[in-house]
């Protein structure tokens, strides 16, 4: 049984093979159909660091759909990852790659280090933004609310964040 999947993808360091991060992102892209059926790319945006990370990031987002249930993707992507050269290290410091399942055929999960949606996915701008552009109505199974309006939440003006406390600093 298929099941489809929202996959953020990000670098901020360069890789030997394929270039700057933008270029990393792109290539894993490609990567990612030997995991089933790309069915939609969101444009590579620009933003940036968040915690120790010290670069720019490059991302983006990519719809899959896939054969492997949620712990056996998360598997392949850490595959993934590692075939690119990401190395443990510092939590959100520099990476070649990062892969994340966000979101997954509506449904949630929560298994063995495995968190689906994604826990902080609704804070993010770099992952919702590019989520948005590709799959607005794909609904968060935790507020039922959709990527679209999770998006003009977060970037709405400060004023009106009366109902979204956890989005202020």
């Amino acid at each position: 049984m298929s099941e489809t999947y929202l996959i953020a993808l990000g670098s901020n360091r360069r890789h030997g093979e394929h270039g700057a991060p933008r270029e990393v992102v792109r290539a894993a892209m490609e990567e990612l159909s030997a995991l089933g059926t790309v069915t939609k790319r969101s444009p590579v945006i620009e933003s940036a660091p968040i915690g120790p990370a010290q670069r720019r990031f490059a991302n983006a987002a990519a719809e899959l759909e896939s054969d492997l249930p949620p712990p056996n993707l998360l598997r392949e992507l850490k595959r993934q990852e590692r075939s690119f050269g990401r190395r443990r290290g510092q939590a959100w410091g520099d990476r070649v790659l990062d892969l994340d399942i966000v979101l997954w055929s509506g449904r949630a999960w929560q298994e063995g280090g495995l968190t689906i949606p994604h826990p902080h996915f609704r804070d993010r701008g770099f992952v919702l933004g590019p989520a948005s552009a590709i799959s607005p109505t794909w609904r968060d199974p935790c507020t039922g609310m959709t990527l679209r309006h999770l998006q003009a939440r977060l970037t709405r003006p400060r004023g009106n964040r009366r109902d979204a406390p956890w989005l202020d600093p």
